[in-house]
């Protein structure tokens, strides 16, 4: 977040130019096709393997007539085979083009930011951009929040953005994901750091990492659902955690 401002300030501000872009782009529904945007917004993409990153904006400079080059710049990319990569990779390099706009609503002097803040704020959009507020949240609500099945409207956005864009709204909830039976990620939405997990959320865990099936169980203090993500190779479950109500969202919402 930036200095001196508010989280629900700072969302809003993203919420708005991810919103801005979209409507400039004109027609566009989930799910949302980054590649297809950045060219309705005057980006050309083009694939460079010989880049180290996913992504990257940049300007060329463009010869005579047929130039491949977008009118407002370029997004060289580098292949990958999950389609879901490319279009972070592609969403987020939009990001880097709408960060200033981010900057001028929120009052901020660019110089005088952290310097990994336009990074951050890149990646805040990219998220904004693949589950847009307007579509992403009244369609989670009617699902239950259930991971799976907003993963079949938004397919191009991965599982795990999807779950990291739940903690942008109440309820009071923690997200947590495994990698073959380790813990890779934890955090909650609220002003309170998630404690370790409890052993319903285990035993869902370990249910869903054996069965391949999703798994859902509540007790007092919590619900709990556990959804697979299994590859050949890869096996990962991700973790919804509802939690009592709280009075500090820090996240916004």
């Amino acid at each position: 977040m930036l200095p001196e401002l508010t989280q629900e300030e700072f969302s809003a501000a993203l919420d708005r130019a991810a919103s801005e872009a979209l409507l400039a782009a004109g027609k566009v529904r989930p799910p949302v096709d980054a590649f297809a945007l950045a060219e309705r917004l005057g980006l050309r993409v083009a694939f460079d393997d010989r880049q180290c990153g996913r992504g990257r904006f940049v300007r060329l400079k463009c010869r005579g007539r047929g130039s491949s080059c977008g009118p407002n710049g370029s997004i060289l990319v580098r292949p990958d085979p999950r389609g879901e990569r490319l279009q972070w990779a592609v969403a987020h390099e939009i990001g880097e083009t709408l960060a200033e706009r981010v900057f001028q609503m929120l009052g901020v002097d660019t110089r005088e930011a952290p310097a990994n803040i336009r990074e951050g704020v890149a990646n805040h959009l990219a998220g904004r951009l693949l589950l847009p507020l307007a579509w992403f949240k009244p369609r989670a609500v009617r699902a239950g929040w259930n991971l799976l099945e907003l993963k079949r409207v938004f397919s191009t956005a991965s599982h795990e953005l999807i779950a990291r864009r739940m903690l942008d709204f109440e309820p009071a909830v923690v997200i947590t994901i495994f990698d073959h039976s380790r813990l890779s990620w934890r955090r909650g939405n609220t002003c309170f750091k998630p404690g370790r997990m409890s052993d319903l959320e285990s035993h869902c865990r370990l249910k869903a990492h054996e069965t391949g099936q999703p798994q859902q169980d509540e007790d007092h203090a919590q619900a709990v659902w556990a959804w697979p993500v299994h590859e050949e190779g890869w096996k990962r479950e991700i973790l919804r955690t509802q939690l009592p109500s709280e009075d500090c969202y820090p996240d916004g919402g």
